[in-house]
């Protein structure tokens, strides 16, 4: 009973570390989005061209 315990507190213990890493990959990659949306309206911006509010660019 007590080998069974142990091994799910360890499995436990890594699932929450996966879970945790995840969450920063998904995250990261939320901000990742964002800033490259927001460079490429900017760049849209000096290059003259007219930004439309869903982020795709018109000519």
């Amino acid at each position: 009973m007590t080998n069974l315990i142990l091994f799910v507190n360890a499995f436990l213990s890594y699932l929450l570390v996966f879970v945790f890493i995840i969450a920063v990959v998904v995250v990261a990659c939320i901000i990742g989005v964002k800033w490259r949306k927001s460079k490429d309206a900017k760049a849209a911006v000096e290059a003259g061209v007219n930004v439309q509010t869903d982020g795709n660019t018109a000519v």
